[in-house]
């Protein structure tokens, strides 16, 4: 056995500006409360920072990026590695005639509120998306009729070698839920474009969005938003009732009777029993219509047990 092997994760990390923190919590920082732990959660002081220390870090050290955990399921074995989390100094928003420049961290609901307050149209969409514009560009996030190829500009992302990019929008290979930047590179802020328009529609647009979001979906539960992508022309939640999956409950785990395209944590649920359930909804869709689901929400880290580090599927 090697050296390194012996030696912990976190002596083996370049010096940084910014925060390193041993066995930090994953359940405390994503939506459903579950997960194991991260050997260290890397919080840089900024992309020169996070630059720098991508570019000096051992190579088999494993880097996996964590927003607010809005869309993230992380297994009970925790996670391998560093994971980096955006904090403050990639959260500001800032306006530009018709451009708004956010952080990845910005919280999508944010942003949009920014735009409104400038009088600018045609990011209200964001307000019904919870995770942060890093995890929007991630997965071209959309809702209501909108995806963020519909606004984006351009984006700056740093790859696994400490390079920073800027990509325009026809680079990106946006598509439904989906986009082509390789999955090592880290997002770190957007250009976004919007419409010149009055405040108080905007505002009163992003009032109903939040209305029917309130209305639909189990926005005050331990939750992760969508669990599947829709498969076009039909909307997951269809195919999952249709299957007899709404309210079916595995462990602490359970289909959403509100919305079945939302799995929720009724309290005691480990991220076994909330995987487990969605591959028991997929199984069932599968057998009665034939389609197969995707995953929308993303799973990442090691099962109890295991020693490879898990991937979307």
């Amino acid at each position: 056995m090697t050296q390194a092997a012996h030696t912990p994760t976190i002596d083996r990390l370049p010096k940084v500006r910014g925060k390193l923190r041993e066995g930090a919590s994953l359940a405390k920082v994503t939506w459903f409360q579950v997960g194991g732990p991260a050997d260290v959660m890397f919080r840089p002081a900024d992309s020169q920072d996070l630059a720098a220390f991508l570019r000096d870090k051992p190579t088999d050290i494993p880097v996996t990026v964590v927003g607010v955990g809005s869309n993230l399921l992380v297994r009970d074995g925790g996670l391998r590695g560093v994971v980096v989390r955006l904090g403050r100094p990639f959260t500001d928003v800032t306006v530009t005639g018709d451009e708004i420049h956010a952080g990845a961290g910005a919280l999508d609901g944010n942003v949009a509120q920014v735009a409104q307050e400038a009088g600018l149209a045609g990011l209200e969409f964001l307000s019904g998306i919870p995770g942060t514009i890093g995890g929007a560009l991630r997965m071209n996030a959309g809702a209501y009729g909108r995806e963020m190829h519909d606004i984006l500009i351009s984006a700056e992302a740093i790859d696994s070698k400490g390079n920073i990019h800027t990509l325009a929008v026809n680079e990106m290979g946006l598509t439904y839920r989906h986009c082509n930047i390789p999955d090592d590179w880290i997002f770190t802020k957007a250009v976004l474009r919007g419409t010149p328009g009055d405040r108080d529609e905007i505002a009163g647009k992003i009032a109903e969005i939040q209305e029917a979001r309130n209305a639909s979906q189990p926005v005050r539960a331990r939750t992760g938003g969508s669990t599947f992508a829709n498969p076009m022309p039909k909307r997951a939640w269809e195919v999952i009732d249709a299957a007899g999956c709404r309210g079916l409950t595995i462990g602490g785990a359970q289909i959403s009777p509100q919305h079945c395209n939302f799995m929720i944590n009724l309290g005691d649920a480990s991220a076994a029993d909330l995987e487990e359930l969605g591959e028991e909804v997929r199984r069932r869709v599968r057998e009665d219509s034939g389609i197969d689901l995707r995953w929308e929400i993303r799973r990442i880290g090691e099962r109890l047990g295991q020693s490879i580090v898990g991937k979307d599927a």
